[in-house]
């Protein structure tokens, strides 16, 4: 008697497992949902790991023993960001994260350039002036960055403008030493990204008005 031979079945291919920065904000997230502990993270917005005197009994052990400066400050930066969140974007992140399927591939996932376009879309904040902040966060040094980056991304959420936290957390982690890199991926994600009618916008912003002298 013979038998018939069956088709192998290939066996699923296992999840990746998350990146760091994913379960560092995911921590994050969780640990903000205690108002006195987001309290505290807030404390550090915008200042030096020097100065986050209440953020260190919740990140310490969090983060290795060596890191480098950057990676600390980047790591801190986001949770006190994290923190200091509009309670709008507070409820639309519970709200994504009730609905959260499979991240999209890292490549896939929106940076900051992104967000800036997506704010432009919606009309929350003006061609030129994403464009400008762009241009200005490209000359800027790490500690330049971090200065800036509170109030700017307070104005994307506050526009109902989504930030991906670990993508941001890993570009600020690199930027003193990859920032042309980084810089020109913003760039090339916000053109990417922006709808043509943002476009149109961008270009007449720049456009001289014409008057009777200039025709």
């Amino acid at each position: 008697m013979t038998t018939t031979p069956q088709p192998e079945t290939s066996a699923p291919t296992p999840a990746a497992p998350p990146r760091p920065s994913d379960t560092f904000v995911a921590y994050v997230l969780s640990l903000c949902e205690n108002k006195r502990v987001q309290s505290d993270l807030r404390t550090g917005l915008g200042q030096p790991v020097e100065r986050c005197n209440y953020l260190h009994r919740y990140l310490v052990r969090r983060l290795p023993e060596r890191q480098h400066r950057d990676a600390r400050r980047a790591h801190y930066a986001v949770a006190a960001l994290i923190a200091a969140r509009p309670r709008s974007a507070r409820t639309s992140d519970a709200e994504r994260a009730d609905k959260a399927a499979a991240p999209p591939a890292w490549y896939r996932r929106p940076n900051l350039g992104a967000s800036l376009a997506a704010a432009v879309n919606a009309q929350a904040i003006k061609p030129g002036s994403a464009e400008d902040d762009l241009h200005l966060f490209a000359r800027q040094s790490s500690d330049g960055l971090h200065t800036r980056m509170p109030a700017l991304t307070r104005h994307l959420l506050t526009g109902g403008i989504a930030l991906d936290w670990a993508v941001l957390l890993e570009d600020l982690i690199w930027w003193d030493r990859d920032r042309e890199r980084i810089a020109t991926r913003w760039l090339e994600s916000y053109f990417r990204a922006l709808d043509s009618e943002g476009g149109d916008a961008a270009e007449a912003d720049d456009m001289p008005e014409l008057h009777e002298e200039n025709i």
